[in-house]
C-alpha cells in the first residue's frame, strides 16, 4: 500500500490541476487498464526511493470532518479546513469567520498544471469520503488531517472491504503515514520518504519493512480523525450505524 501511495502521488503532483484551467486525464488515470501499468512498477521487495508520474492517455491547518443522514434515506459527507494555522487571518469585519489561506498550495513553475493564475482553484486536501455499492449509498466517511486524507481513506475501506472489520473497527484500528512525496506545489521525492506507523502495528511488521528500504519512524499523532456513517439492511429496513474514533474528539449519535 505504501508503494502504491507513492505512484499515486506522483500521478497527482503532475496532473493536479484547477479543470477550468487544465485537461486533465481523469478516465485515463482512473482506468483498470493504466491501474495495471503502474502497478507492475511496484516491487514487493524493496522500497522505491524515487518515482515518476505515469501517461494515463486513453486512445479516445485544523479541520472538521462530519457526516448525517435522515430518515428518507440522505447523506452528506462534509470536511471544512481553514488550512494552515488560523488560516489567512483575515476576518469578515462584523461577521468574524476567517477566509481560508489555501492559496499557498499553487505551484510558481511556469510549465506546471497547477500553477498560479488569476481566478484560478488551488490544490487542496479537503475529501470528504462517500461510498457508493450497487449504485446505492453504502457509506459517508471521512479521515480528516492534511495529506492523510486520502492514505487514510484506503486504509479504513481496506480494513471493511478486504478485511471484514466493522465501521468502528476499521477506524480504531492502527494506521500508517507516508510522508516525503512528490507533491502539485512542486517538492519532488528524492529518498523515498518515511513512513510513520502507530504504537498498535507489531515491531515484526516494521522490521520486515525496514529490510525492504523503508525508513520507518513512530510517532503518537498525525494519523487522522475518522467518522463514518454506514448503510445496512436488516429484515428489509434501511440501518444506519455510525462511528467515530479516539484520535480526535467525536461522537457518534442518533436523532
Amino acid at each position: 500500500m505504501i508503494e502504491a501511495k507513492k505512484l499515486v502521488w506522483a500521478d497527482r503532483a503532475k496532473f493536479y490541476a484547477d479543470p477550468a484551467f487544465a485537461k486533465i486525464p481523469l478516465a485515463g488515470l482512473l482506468s483498470k487498464k493504466y491501474a495495471e501499468e503502474r502497478r507492475k512498477l511496484i516491487d514487493p521487495n524493496r522500497a522505491a526511493k524515487q518515482v515518476e508520474a505515469g501517461n494515463p492517455a486513453l486512445d479516445h491547518g485544523d479541520t472538521i470532518y462530519l457526516c448525517t443522514a435522515d430518515d428518507e434515506g440522505n447523506m452528506v459527507s462534509l470536511i471544512q479546513s481553514n488550512y494552515r494555522g488560523m488560516g489567512s487571518g483575515i476576518v469578515v469585519p462584523g461577521l468574524g469567520f476567517m477566509f481560508q489561506d489555501r492559496g499557498e498550495l499553487f505551484s510558481m513553475d511556469p510549465e506546471h498544471a497547477n500553477v498560479y493564475a488569476r481566478g484560478k482553484r488551488p490544490f487542496h486536501t479537503i475529501i470528504p469520503g462517500f461510498v457508493m455499492k450497487d449504485v446505492k449509498p453504502w457509506e459517508a466517511f471521512g479521515v480528516m488531517g492534511g495529506d492523510m486524507q486520502p492514505q487514510g481513506h484506503v486504509q479504513v475501506l481496506t480494513n471493511q472491504i478486504d478485511f471484514g472489520l466493522n465501521v468502528q473497527e476499521a477506524g480504531d484500528a492502527s494506521r500508517w503515514h507516508h510522508e516525503g512525496d512528490n507533491e502539485p506545489t512542486g517538492e519532488t521525492m528524492e529518498n523515498g520518504g518515511y513512513v510513520e506507523v502507530e504504537s498498535g502495528i507489531p515491531y515484526e511488521t516494521v522490521r520486515e519493512l525496514r529490510k525492504k528500504g523503508h525508513d520507518m519512524r513512530f510517532d503518537v499523532g498525525g494519523y487522522g480523525g475518522y467518522q463514518a456513517i454506514k448503510v445496512e439492511m436488516h429484515n428489509g429496513q434501511r440501518v444506519y450505524v455510525g462511528a467515530s474514533e479516539s484520535r480526535k474528539d467525536g461522537m457518534a449519535a442518533g436523532y
